[in-house]
């Protein structure tokens, strides 16, 4: 009932739509303080990793794996990803564009956040997100997506429709 009234109703609609300008301006406020003021993940990754050790460690040691010997020895790349996706995700959600993946990407980065020890926003906006993932389209109703999801479905029907009716040739 509630999943419904998330995916269909107009009050729904424009309560996704303050959250979604909130999350989206969030993202995107870091994404670009990130992108302009220079950014190395580096000391956050090594904090992390030492936040694996200790009598009651808030980081697991299987993701501290991953950070010590995949994330630090490429963390060039990911100074290049964390504020490139944050900025992204951000113009998307304040855009309504593509809402419902961009949500589910915030949600993947909020999730490594919390996964490296930093509790931060991060909760909130994952629990934020969470809303606008359910509420799939009516997120991004208002906003380009109104004009985006109708196109995208009319160019894969028309897709679909004229590989059916080709006639197939049998051997």
């Amino acid at each position: 009932m509630f999943n419904n009234w998330l995916r269909k109703n107009q009050i729904a609609m424009w309560l996704l739509t303050v959250v979604r300008v909130y999350l989206g301006y969030t993202w995107m406020e870091g994404g670009i303080k990130k992108l302009i003021g220079g950014f190395d993940a580096g000391g956050f990754l090594k904090g992390a990793i030492a936040k694996a050790s200790g009598e009651h460690p808030a980081v697991q040691s299987w993701w501290a794996a991953f950070l010590k010997h995949g994330a630090l020895p490429g963390v060039k790349l990911f100074n290049i990803l964390i504020p490139l996706g944050e900025t992204l995700v951000g113009l998307a959600l304040l855009l309504g564009t593509f809402a419902t993946f961009a949500a589910l990407m915030g949600m993947v980065m909020n999730f490594a956040f919390l996964l490296s020890g930093s509790i931060s926003v991060n909760p909130q906006m994952i629990l934020l997100e969470m809303f606008l993932v359910v509420a799939a389209a009516n997120a991004g109703r208002i906003g380009l997506d109104y004009w985006i999801m109708p196109y995208l479905r009319s160019l894969f029907s028309k897709k679909q429709t004229i590989s059916a009716s080709t006639p197939q040739r049998i051997i």
